[in-house]
Parts: structure tokens; C-alpha cells; sequence
């Protein structure tokens, strides 16, 4: 038979098969031979007393054989010569997942994409670290497998409502991913594997009959009876469409012009703003495992800290242990910052965005950085406000991408540094009274945030961290609304706004669900 346990266990004895074997024999008072095998169905860690523990989740095979697990396989069909097809403007999780869901029922995919293949991809990012060279169309924000690729691979989400998590990541061990996600609490690829798993998703696409066209940027819709008829990339090359599955991420700013120029329906939403910190990994560890030295058991920790400020929130976000921050710009005059990290979580240093949250409200005393606000668009302010901080971040930081940053206490101090501390950011930073970035609200929000945070984690609050500017791209400051029954624009007949960019997934899992969840309803339109 099978039985389902659960153990808590101390991280070196949960590294252990046969301690862990003897644990449950005493736990169910049977022989421990008996036991013919198990599975770990969750693994978490507890660090909230002073001894570190590791709960299991297991089902257990008892007096029968033992099968390990086997992840369910997503058959996919040929659709060389499918009577349908569906336009996908984007290749990032929304768009890969979508194109996967429509194969997997007979419909062909055509994905167009303005940015590289990830290998051609990695070229651009080493010119963009090393020289400050910045190619607009492949950074880490546009290119095959989206921002997610090269930004950690990260896939845990809160958002299970939306779609089926389980077969979201059952897919990504089809594709290459090791099967530790699919137990783990905070389910990790990391940036050095995702590139791989992504070139396997595009190869399972091709060998199926969809298309995939990279360097195609999307420039107009033609539209006619309320219809999206063909699209239009900057080679000039018009393609038609039945359907349009809009998956551009959230950094596609020429989407959401191109969408307000030709009068179809956005709107603004939420989103945050703020910085990304970054301490010793070594800090981190001592703090979370209150212990001087995290021994090989244990994973660099992570926290997740959120705080409110008057009637703004203030929270880490995409942390990064054993990480890296990395110049997310898709412009020459901007300066956008983010983080990843590897597999193996193995750099000593951990960093997270510390960001402040937007809200329509907080942006009508900010409406006059720019000379031209009488011709910004109410539902584009938010998107012109964050440009705006981009570009005071790019100034401050210098040139070829280096960036503003200042020491935690001096930060809240209002002081400039008069030394930074060793930090991951490649391009460098440049000490500068951040003061001058950020918005006023902002920066207060921060200022009594870190002091709140170095409350609830003592040594967090510290000059041994770096406050580097400027984390804005969390989320997309623009919503492109569509039906909650059809998933269509309310304009548009045949266009499914999907993803991050439209305002309807935070994170890779989030964005794929969300991909497959607007597919489903294509297909059951074509049925």
C-alpha cells in the first residue's frame, strides 16, 4: 500500500535516505524493510526557531514495489497542415505556453518576436555588462523565453486560482527542468539552466509545424469591422490573423503607444517602483538560520519582507539568494536593475528589489516631470512616470550603465557614501544621493522601511548593504482590458491580451497559466 507522511526533520538527517527510512518505520511502527521506497511530494524549511528544520511531505510504498515518479507527458500533435492558426506577438512564457497548449489540440502557432534566440541573446546581455552596449530589441527584457530567462527562473506563484500550477511545471521537467520543482516550496531553475529548456520548447514547436520568427517587431494592426486583419513588423512583412494572442511583457512600451495612438482601450493599473538591495549572502544566512555559518545542508536563505507606509506598501521582491544584479534596460537613456541568480544559488552575494507600491493617486502630484504632459494620455502616465525615474537613474549612474547607489544607513541618512561595498552589478555603481532619483513619496517609503525591516530582521539594517537604483520593472503599469468569459478586447474581436504585459500575470508560472488559460478558450472557439 501507500501511505502519505509527513516528517520534520534537522537538514542533515533530511539529506539522509535511510535515517529518513527509519523515521517512518517508527512513525507507522512497522519493519523498517518493509519499506520499498518513497517520494517527496513537498519539502519546505522552517528557520523561525533557533534549529532549522525541514519538513517532508512523503508517500510512502509499503510491501509493494516501488515506482519513482514518473511526470505526466504533454503529447503533443502535428499541425503542419492545421486548418487553423493562431498570431503570437511575443516568446516569452505567455507566448511559448499558449503556442505549446494550441499544438497540443491541433492548432498551428505562429510566434512572432521582436527580440533573438537565447544564444544569440547571451551576445547582446555580454556587450550590454562589459561595454554598455545596448542592443533595444535583445536585452534581458525582450528576446526568446522573455525576461524570465535571464532573470532567475523563479517559479513559484501565488496566483493558483488562474490555471493549473502542477502541469505548468510537470511541462517544464518535460522539457529539461530537474524534478526537485515539483516539490520544493520555492521552486528554482536558475538563469544558467532556463536557456536550454527554452531552445527544447522552441524545438518541440518547430518539429510540430508552428513557427517561430525572431527579430519581428510588431509596428501596427491594420483593423478593419473590428478585427485585427494582418499585423505589421518593422521589415515591413504583413501577416494575417484569425486570432492575436498579445503576449509582449511588460516592458513593451511601443505596444502600449501603438495601442493609444490607434484608440484601442488601455488602461492604467498599479504597479511599483523602488531599488534593489544587495548584502553578503554570508549576512543573510547568519540572520535567517541564526547560526555563524550555514553549513552545505542548508540552501543560501532568502527572506520576504513587506512593510506599510502611510497607505503605500513596501516589499521585497524577486529575491535573489546567491545572486546577481543585472543592468534590465531596454534603452540607452534609462537605467533599470534586476536580479538572478544560478542553479546553484552559489554567489556570495543576495539581493533583492525593495519597491514601493504606485497607485493611480500617487501620480497626480507627478505629472509635471515632462514639458509635454498636456499630451500624455491619463492611461500612460504611470508608464511616463517610471520612464521618467529610468532616466534620472541612468544620469546619476553616469555612463555605460553604471549605476546610482548609496550604503543602507547613509540612504536613510540622507547621506552620500563616501565608500560603496563590494557588489554583484557588473556594469559598477557610482555613489549618489539617490534622494535625487527617486520620487519624494518614494524615497521616505524606503527610508522608513529599511529601519522597520532592520526591526523584524536584526542585522538587515546595515552599511554592509548596498541600495542600488532603480528596480521599476515589476510589473506592467498598463492593463489592456479583455472580457472575463472570452478573453477578447473589448474592441477587438480576435485579440486576447495575455500575460504580464497586459496586466494579468506576475512571474513566469503566473504568465504561463495565463498563456494556456487564453488558448483554451481559442480552441474551444475553433471546436
Amino acid at each position: 500500500m501507500q501511505k502519505k507522511i509527513t516528517l520534520k526533520l534537522l537538514p542533515s538527517e533530511a539529506a539522509d535516505d535511510e535515517f529518513i527510512k527509519e523515521n517512518i518505520a517508527a512513525l507507522l511502527s512497522i519493519n523498517k524493510n518493509f519499506i520499498n521506497g518513497f517520494i517527496i511530494l513537498k519539502k519546505s524549511y522552517d528557520a523561525r526557531s533557533k534549529q532549522v528544520l525541514v519538513n517532508l511531505q512523503l508517500s510512502v510504498y509499503i510491501n509493494e514495489p516501488f515506482y519513482e515518479r514518473q511526470p505526466v507527458l504533454i503529447r503533443f500533435k502535428d499541425v503542419t497542415h492545421s486548418g487553423n492558426s493562431v498570431l503570437i506577438i511575443g516568446a516569452g512564457p505567455a507566448g511559448l505556453f499558449a503556442a505549446l497548449k494550441l499544438i497540443e489540440y491541433g492548432i498551428k502557432p505562429v510566434i512572432i518576436e521582436r527580440g533573438k534566440d537565447v544564444r544569440a541573446r547571451r551576445r547582446d546581455l555580454a556587450a550590454l555588462n562589459k561595454d554598455g552596449i545596448i542592443n533595444p530589441e535583445s536585452n534581458y527584457c525582450f528576446g526568446e523565453g522573455g525576461a524570465g530567462t535571464y532573470s532567475d527562473g523563479k517559479l513559484y506563484t501565488r496566483s493558483s486560482k488562474r490555471g493549473n500550477v502542477e502541469r505548468i511545471l510537470n511541462l517544464f521537467v518535460q522539457f529539461g527542468a530537474n524534478e526537485s520543482i515539483l516539490y520544493e516550496a520555492h521552486p528554482h531553475i536558475g538563469t544558467n539552466k532556463l536557456p536550454a529548456i527554452i531552445t527544447a520548447m522552441r524545438n518541440q514547436i518547430l518539429y510540430c509545424g508552428g513557427e517561430i520568427l525572431f527579430e519581428r517587431k510588431v509596428i501596427d494592426f491594420n483593423i478593419n469591422s473590428n478585427k485585427i486583419n494582418s499585423v505589421v513588423t518593422a521589415d515591413g512583412n504583413k501577416f494575417n490573423a484569425d486570432a492575436v494572442i498579445l503576449a509582449t511583457g511588460h516592458s513593451a512600451r511601443d505596444i502600449f503607444l501603438l495601442l493609444n495612438k490607434k484608440k484601442i482601450m488601455i488602461e492604467q493599473k498599479p504597479f511599483a517602483l523602488g531599488v534593489r538591495v544587495e548584502h553578503p549572502q554570508a549576512l543573510i544566512d547568519s540572520i535567517q538560520y541564526h547560526c555563524n555559518t550555514r553549513n552545505d545542508f542548508l540552501p543560501p536563505a532568502s527572506y520576504s519582507l513587506v512593510q506599510q507606509i502611510n497607505d503605500n506598501g513596501v516589499f521585497s521582491f524577486c529575491m535573489c539568494p546567491g545572486g546577481i544584479i543585472a543592468p534590465a534596460s531596454t534603452n540607452a537613456d534609462e537605467l533599470v536593475v534586476n536580479g538572478w541568480s544560478p542553479s546553484k544559488r552559489n554567489n556570495p552575494f543576495a539581493n533583492s528589489g525593495i519597491v514601493v507600491e504606485i497607485k493611480s493617486g500617487d501620480l497626480l502630484n507627478y505629472n509635471d516631470y515632462d514639458k509635454k504632459k498636456s499630451h500624455i494620455s491619463d492611461t500612460l502616465l504611470g508608464m511616463h512616470f517610471q520612464q521618467s525615474v529610468e532616466r534620472k537613474a541612468c544620469k546619476a549612474g553616469g555612463r555605460n550603465f553604471a549605476a546610482p547607489a548609496q550604503r543602507m544607513t547613509d540612504f536613510v541618512s540622507n547621506k552620500i557614501s563616501s565608500s560603496l561595498p563590494a557588489c554583484s552589478y557588473v556594469p559598477g555603481v557610482n555613489s549618489s544621493d539617490l534622494k535625487d532619483v527617486l520620487p519624494g513619496f518614494v524615497h521616505t517609503s524606503l527610508q522608513k522601511a529599511f529601519t522597520a525591516f532592520g526591526k523584524k530582521m536584526k542585522g538587515y539594517y546595515t552599511n554592509e548593504a548596498i541600495v542600488v537604483a532603480t528596480e521599476s520593472r515589476t510589473s506592467s503599469p498598463v492593463k489592456i482590458p479583455r472580457d472575463a468569459v472570452t478573453m477578447q478586447h473589448p474592441q477587438l474581436e480576435n485579440l486576447y491580451p495575455c500575460g504580464e504585459g497586459a496586466g494579468y500575470a506576475g512571474g513566469i508560472v503566473s504568465a504561463a497559466m495565463d498563456g494556456e488559460r487564453v488558448a483554451s478558450v481559442i480552441i474551444e472557439k475553433y471546436k
